[in-house]
């Protein structure tokens, strides 16, 4: 097998401004290559956290993009590691993050470490985990 990566993700929002700030401005990405009017988007954007690309569109002319379905077949989730998932949680919590809370709380353990959930503005689940326990 050719040696192979995970490149990007492509997400495609209704709410491209307020998404846009939810993965710069929450989650730490920056902004590569903003491109407006791409091929009948008005936006095509690409985002980078360390190696790993996000490639951030508004759905084609006068398109409204339906919302996705967590009990469908794919890509139910992405996950992104942090150093310390306690700081991270009170951080988000402080600029109004949604989280998706779990037995009322926003920390939970599973196998191999602790995680929690929030939801950026489009709908996509972000999962966030560290290997500390809780």
């Amino acid at each position: 097998m050719v040696e192979s990566f995970v490149h990007h993700l492509c997400i495609q929002t209704n709410t491209y401004i307020e998404t846009l700030k939810f993965y710069t401005e929450r989650l730490g990405f920056k902004v590569v290559q903003e491109s407006p009017d791409f091929h009948g988007r008005n936006f095509n954007t690409w985002i980078q956290l360390g190696d790993f690309y996000i490639e951030l569109q508004t759905g084609k002319q006068d398109e409204i993009l339906c919302d996705g379905n967590a009990n469908s077949q794919g890509l139910t989730h992405f996950c992104l590691w942090v150093e310390d998932l306690n700081t991270e949680v009170a951080r988000l919590r402080e600029l109004g993050t949604e989280f998706l809370m779990k037995n009322n709380e926003f920390i939970y353990y599973v196998e191999n470490g602790s995680l929690c959930k929030i939801k950026a503005p489009e709908g996509t689940i972000v999962e966030l985990r560290d290997n500390k326990g809780i």
